[in-house]
């Protein structure tokens, strides 16, 4: 098997891996979902509480958990497919396509990902699809796309 082969397998196989997660976690019920954010979210604030001393108690930081907890699941959605799309971009890339082509596609498939999970999400107990979740997850791979693209690979 040629070097080139290689590449091209291990980055497809980094794109169907980091699918795989994203679909494990839209597998969740929406207890344990909604769980991992909230323990996310309380991390996130106490490490930027440490940052940027603003004197948080542990009761601020439960309500503050409440608040933002929603915004850091959607800003989730949106890094997921930041990454899914940089990856998909850059298989379609070591695969031969290149260009304006290669965003296309790259684009078109993380839209049809999104589409396909929250399809996913509708079978979950709890979960259900959204199609505000698709659009986030669209635009966060249309960043991770366009940034590549722009940076390097034009």
């Amino acid at each position: 098997m040629t070097k080139n082969k290689k590449i091209i397998i291990f980055s497809w196989t980094l794109v169907i891996l980091w699918m795989g997660l994203i679909f494990s976690l839209s597998n969740q019920v929406t207890n344990e979902s909604n769980g991992l954010s909230k323990r996310v979210t309380e991390i996130i604030i106490k490490t930027v509480g440490q940052i940027i001393p603003i004197g948080i108690e542990s009761s601020t930081t439960t309500d503050l958990v409440s608040q933002f907890n929603h915004i850091i699941r959607k800003f989730a959605h949106g890094g997921v497919y930041f990454v899914l799309g940089i990856l998909v971009l850059k298989a379609l890339y070591v695969s031969g396509v290149k260009g304006y082509k290669a965003f296309i596609f790259a684009f078109i498939i993380c839209i049809l990902y999104a589409i396909s999970d929250e399809i996913h999400q509708f079978y979950v107990p709890g979960r259900g699809p959204q199609v505000r979740d698709v659009c986030i997850d669209s635009f966060g791979a249309f960043l991770g796309i366009g940034l590549i693209h722009k940076k390097c690979w034009r």
